[in-house]
């Protein structure tokens, strides 16, 4: 899917980076930073100190603008329990409503390719931060550890995106664009788009960042 806006936006002349990593500044947390990453972290059944990202990896960057594309792992029940924290009532993310209701929709998308045991159970960060894993699909027990690390490293990228002056866009595969007389959805567009709908994804795009 990357793939293709990458391409989209060398037609269109953008001058933008792929694949731009950000180094995380430690100082730039301060407590009040913390106190969220903790509750969120808590929220999730975390144990122990919460972990911190050194450095986060996004699709592109333009200017001080960041783009992530959230493929459908990311909306779950866990990535909902991340906006019960006071970071998204306090600061405000122009995407946590979307976000907060695709998360409500599609869990049912993001189990789909979510059962397989190396993303249910995640990496082995994810056992000693969230402990063992249920049988995939069993959410009785103690869930998908996986999924949990996945919802708490989005948290991390909204807060230190913005401590660090930047602005975070996040591209949905469940967006959808009027084309040809009828909503489509991105992920779809994205496949193999015509000429006229690589235009209209281009205009799309840039009007994203350009307000």
């Amino acid at each position: 899917m990357t793939r293709q806006l990458d391409l989209i936006l060398r037609e269109g002349e953008v001058d933008f980076e792929r694949d731009f990593e950000l180094e995380l500044e430690p100082k730039y947390l301060d407590k009040k930073g913390q106190n969220w990453l903790s509750e969120i972290y808590d929220n999730l059944g975390g144990i122990g100190e919460f972990p911190l990202l050194e450095k986060l990896k996004f699709d592109f960057k333009i200017g001080r603008n960041l783009f992530v594309y959230d493929e459908e792992l990311h909306f779950n029940r866990y990535r909902l329990i991340t906006f019960r924290s006071s970071l998204y009532s306090e600061l405000n993310f122009p995407f946590s409503e979307t976000q907060k209701r695709l998360s409500r929709s599609y869990e049912k998308e993001c189990l789909k390719v979510g059962l397989q045991q190396r993303i249910w159970n995640g990496v082995p960060i994810a056992k000693h931060c969230f402990g063992e894993a249920s049988e995939p699909g069993d959410f009785s027990g103690n869930g998908a550890s996986g999924w949990k690390l996945t919802a708490y490293n989005d948290a991390q990228f909204d807060l230190q995106t913005r401590i660090h002056g930047y602005k975070l866009f996040r591209i949905t595969p469940f967006e959808t664009l009027m084309t040809g007389g009828s909503l489509k959805r991105l992920d779809q567009l994205l496949i193999n788009p015509k000429e006229e709908q690589r235009a209209m994804l281009l205009n799309w795009f840039n009007r994203k960042y350009q307000g």
